[in-house]
């Protein structure tokens, strides 16, 4: 993860906490964020891909990855309303998933 990740999306979350507040409400718009956010980039994916005739293709690749990086700092804007510790909890979750995947590879193993 990138090292700016935390300290930047903490300073959004200080400053979304004195102009919104940090009610369930609050909480509930940021989870909301990251699907709206989604939405973006699957719209810019079909902007990418042509899929609508009448707007043909709108979009690249840089403006999907760019609107993926929009999920990902929604995401963990939004963790911060769920967790204490959001960069450990990601943490945790990631090497959760490099065990399964590390699992899954053994498992898949053909005997010599």
């Amino acid at each position: 993860m990138s090292a700016v990740l935390w300290p930047v999306t903490a300073h959004i979350v200080v400053a979304l906490n004195a102009a919104n507040g940090t009610g369930e409400h609050e909480s509930a718009m940021r989870l909301m964020k990251v699907t709206e956010e989604a939405g973006e980039a699957t719209a810019a994916y079909i902007g990418m891909t042509g899929q609508n005739p009448r707007k043909g293709t709108t979009h690249t690749r840089a403006d999907v990855a760019d609107e993926l990086c929009d999920v990902i700092i929604a995401a963990a804007v939004a963790l911060h309303a769920f967790s204490a510790a959001p960069p450990a909890v990601l943490d945790a979750k990631l090497h959760a998933a490099a065990r399964r995947l590390h699992a899954h590879d053994l498992s898949t193993e053909l005997p010599l």
